[in-house]
């Protein structure tokens, strides 16, 4: 997967920027990056402040482990199902 070049304090420095009145084509350029990046970002991160931001990383961080988790215990679930059907 690719690692993100932008933090979050810095998208949202952005999105402010583009609150303030910038134009997305010369933010894109600005920042290096593409109109759809831009939007994406606002459809994700508008409106928050860079500390809900942070903690919407965290939620989605540990979600993907809980997700993890709960598949490897389905995974060893149907393993003994299917060692104990074999047994008998």
């Amino acid at each position: 997967m690719k690692r993100a070049r932008f933090t979050e304090e810095q998208i949202i420095g952005v999105l402010k920027e583009h609150e303030a009145g910038a134009k997305t084509v010369d933010l894109a350029r600005k920042h290096g990056v593409s109109e759809a990046t831009l939007y994406n970002w606002k459809s994700k991160y508008g409106g928050m402040d860079v500390s809900e931001a942070k903690r919407l990383k965290q939620l989605e961080d540990e979600n993907g482990k809980l997700k993890k988790l709960l598949a490897e215990a389905m995974l060893d679930a149907s393993a003994l199902r299917e060692l104990l059907s074999k047994k008998w």
